[in-house]
């Protein structure tokens, strides 16, 4: 198994930090559903960039797969989750922004 030195392991850890950041921050700001499923999985995409180091050291590599195996899954159920949340909203508002959602019958 090939593996990386400390400083590709140092700049993965950089951009996937820098992409979760972004994710973050754009999912606190988004103002329609689109926009905070977009974020969510640039989230969850930092996640799985920062695993790669994980696989090139020969005894975290099982530790790895078992970690990825349990993002993939959340990650399709988040995106399922959304997606309905989505047709859901547009079935019933006509409108993918926010503003239109209401909690407990208050407007938000």
């Amino acid at each position: 198994m090939a593996t990386i030195d400390i400083m590709s392991v140092s700049v993965i850890y950089a951009a996937s930090f820098a992409i979760l950041l972004v994710g973050y921050l754009a999912a606190m700001s988004s103002k329609d559903v689109i926009r905070l499923l977009i974020s969510l999985e640039m989230m969850f995409g930092a996640v799985f960039m920062a695993l790669i180091p994980l696989f090139s050291v020969a005894h975290l590599a099982n530790a790895a797969f078992g970690i990825a195996l349990i993002t993939i899954f959340a990650s399709s159920g988040e995106l399922l989750i959304l997606i309905s949340a989505i047709v859901i909203l547009d079935r019933q508002k006509r409108d993918i922004h926010t503003r239109a959602i209401t909690i407990g019958g208050d407007r938000v």
